[in-house]
């Protein structure tokens, strides 16, 4: 009973973190827009001054690309919140039925993943370079830790518990 009680605030938890990122973007979003605008305006690249793609200067896609990142992050967050309810009405269920209550605690795992791996390290962090400055680092270093708790997490979620 006492790793479903921990797989449920692991869930919590993962579902915060999101949330949090997600109204902290909201509350501050002029400094949000300006952090993507400058990732992917490609500026200060010293190292690799090069890109394979262009940079991106129009409002409206740096307005869509915010948007991508919050519509992520928030997915996530509700997900996993949905998981946490079903977790916590099934944790006096059978061993299949916890089972089956995993479904949205797992699915906001992975878009958790989805966001800070696919969209922060891969795509800002490796087509844009963001890597290069010390805005777009930190960005980096904070997206690696979010995809790692939450890949954790869900491989923690995703062990059998009886």
């Amino acid at each position: 009973m006492i790793i479903r009680h921990l797989k449920i605030v692991l869930v919590v938890l993962v579902s915060l973190q999101a949330l949090l990122i997600a109204v902290q973007n909201v509350v501050n979003l002029d400094a949000a827009y300006q952090s993507v605008a400058y990732v992917v305006s490609n500026q200060d690249h010293t190292v690799y001054a090069s890109s394979i793609g262009p940079a991106i200067t129009n409002p409206i896609l740096i307005w869509i690309a915010l948007a991508i990142i919050l519509i992520g992050e928030f997915s996530a967050g509700f997900l996993a919140a949905k998981g946490a309810f079903d977790l916590w009405s099934n944790r006096n269920g059978s061993a299949t039925e916890f089972r089956a209550a995993k479904k949205f605690g797992l699915l906001g795992c992975g878009m958790s993943m989805v966001v800070f791996f696919g969209l922060f390290m891969v795509i800002a962090g490796y087509y844009f370079q963001m890597w290069q400055t010390q805005i777009g680092a930190a960005s980096f270093n904070g997206a690696f830790q979010y995809f790692t708790a939450s890949a954790l997490v869900m491989l923690f979620l995703n062990m059998a518990d009886d």
